[in-house]
């Protein structure tokens, strides 16, 4: 496993501070050039970490594939958190390798933010859409935020499609579906934990996830619609 000081390794670090002095740290290893997550030391998975507990209605693994790679690399946090109440306050605080982030939030909200970079960087062929903006990870982003770094990120992946030969996708269409997708995803998970336990913050914590993305897909063009003030420059000539 590759040192987390490592040039190779970019990492995350999570802190949740509790009122009561309790404290939970978590360091999210990625690999720096892929953005694929380092995984931890291997022990026994829980059963509803099994490709076929409760599998997603759009997953395209197959059955030669013992366990859901999503459902692996998040069981730690879930364990962590199985007996916290989602709207149980705590003091977030996200070290990134540029800059640290803090906010007093609920639990759920600071949960849902360490789920999605888990979550998209741990080989889901689905979510593994969205990876290029664990890059840019921006933790408690307002919609416009959101909406913003999504747009980004498609158009810039619609560039180098056309540099490499391929036919971009420049009217958006693709990101919607992208989120369409990952939006059975996300349900597809909350579902699995909803039937592995009753874990109140975990499960609603993708109930957050899902409710952005869902938000972000139904209103994508409205949302960008609002920003087009910003470009006004760019609409000059």
């Amino acid at each position: 496993m590759p040192q987390s000081d490592s040039p190779d390794v970019l990492k995350f670090r999570y802190k949740f501070q509790f009122e009561n002095g309790e404290e939970k740290q978590f360091d999210v290893l990625l690999q720096a050039q892929t953005l694929e997550v380092v995984q931890h030391s291997p022990g026994a998975n829980p059963p509803w970490t099994k490709l076929q507990f409760h599998q997603c209605h759009n997953c395209p693994l197959k059955e030669d594939i013992a366990y859901c790679p999503v459902a692996v690399n998040i069981s730690h946090l879930i364990e962590e958190f199985k007996f916290s109440t989602s709207y149980d306050k705590t003091w977030v605080v996200v070290e990134t390798p540029e800059r640290t982030y803090a906010q007093q939030t609920t639990v759920q909200n600071g949960l849902s933010a360490i789920l999605g970079i888990y979550m998209v960087t741990s080989g889901c062929p689905i979510l593994d859409y969205l990876r290029p903006m664990v890059r840019f990870h921006l933790p408690f982003a307002t919609t416009d935020e959101t909406v913003f770094r999504a747009v980004s990120m498609y158009l810039a992946a619609q560039y180098f499609r056309e540099r490499n030969g391929l036919e971009p996708n420049w009217n958006l269409d693709g990101l919607v579906k992208i989120y369409k997708e990952v939006s059975t995803v996300n349900k597809g998970m909350w579902n699995r934990l909803s039937h592995a336990s009753g874990f109140d913050a975990n499960v609603n914590a993708l109930i957050v996830l899902n409710t952005f993305g869902d938000a972000l897909r139904f209103s994508l063009k409205r949302d960008l619609e609002n920003l087009s003030s910003l470009f006004t420059k760019y609409l000059e000539h």
